[in-house]
């Protein structure tokens, strides 16, 4: 399921988008933040049809060397443990995933030299050979070899990031967290299920509300909220503050201040390590700081008031 990180990244960004750009309204900002937050579940089910698209292209390889006229004896006795992989078959025959990427209109058919490319990289990849000469033929086994296709090969892998580029600009800033959420789904699979166990698109029914509910606040209170920012930083080279890290200080203010069942310290915590991932190298300490003062400053003030015992 998408994550609270990730919905506080996504909300982030939205921020950034309708500061920069001029007559964006908060409506179609939002529109535009749940469409991101949606097509990133979409990449999730993308993702678990890749590997079996690679499987296939390796299935048809095999049946182009058993109809050569003149076939070798490898040709003839082919290695069919990764085209026989039972979990990459559960994937790929799965009723319920294939109608959720029909109904998504989601297909790697028409990728053809990635999967090829893919292919070619997987079968020089240790992990693969080790695989292929086990003498080991288990269900746990297949799983983790298509776990390790997932998160050993395809993060870093410049085809398909292209590919995902020209699919969707919205995708590529996701693939390292879906990747982990396509593992995860891919090692809890067991050969006693009658069917794929996807996950939920949230963790709670809450998580969509909350994304919404965030962008609203860090928008409407963006002015208000900067100029705190600016008069706590007097000491600071207001100009050169990035403008992304003012706008992640913004929406953990925000946060703070409108979310009390959610604790400061968790607050501050995932801010720090989004302004490291997503601004400059000096950001999150940078972050801790304003926002250790900021927080403190508002929660002096009552402004920021949370429920609950631990919460502070």
């Amino acid at each position: 399921m998408l994550s609270r990180r990730v919905l506080r990244t996504k909300v982030v960004k939205a921020v950034y988008a309708h500061m920069q750009c001029e007559g964006l309204t908060p409506v179609a900002s939002e529109k535009n933040l749940v469409l991101s937050i949606d097509r990133a579940y979409d990449l999730y089910f993308h993702l678990l049809a890749l590997v079996p698209e690679i499987a296939e292209y390796a299935a048809e390889r095999i049946r182009i060397g058993e109809n050569k006229k003149l076939p070798t004896y490898d040709d003839l006795h082919p290695n069919r443990k990764f085209v026989e992989n039972k979990v990459i078959i559960r994937l790929a025959e799965d009723e319920n995933l294939q109608a959720e990427l029909k109904n998504r209109k989601l297909s790697w058919k028409n990728h053809r030299d990635l999967i090829v490319a893919l292919y070619n990289a997987l079968i020089r990849q240790p992990f693969y050979q080790k695989y292929m000469l086990s003498e080991e033929r288990s269900f746990r086994e297949d799983a983790q070899l298509v776990s390790d296709i997932y998160m050993t090969m395809l993060e870093e892998f410049e085809p398909l990031e292209t590919v995902l580029e020209e699919q969707s600009a919205l995708w590529n800033d996701d693939l390292g967290f879906l990747l982990t959420m396509v593992s995860r789904t891919v090692l809890s699979m067991r050969e006693k299920h009658e069917s794929v166990r996807v996950m939920p698109q949230f963790k709670s029914e809450e998580d969509l509300d909350y994304a919404k509910s965030l962008l609203r606040n860090a928008i409407a209170s963006y002015e208000r909220i900067s100029l705190l920012l600016d008069n706590s930083m007097k000491n600071w080279d207001i100009e050169r503050v990035a403008l992304m890290d003012k706008i992640i200080l913004v929406t953990a203010i925000a946060e703070a201040e409108n979310f009390p069942s959610i604790p400061v310290r968790v607050t501050m915590n995932e801010y720090i390590d989004i302004a490291k991932c997503y601004s400059t190298e000096s950001s999150g300490g940078f972050i801790n700081g304003v926002l250790d003062k900021m927080i403190t400053r508002l929660t002096e003030e009552g402004k920021i008031v949370k429920s609950g015992k631990g919460l502070l």
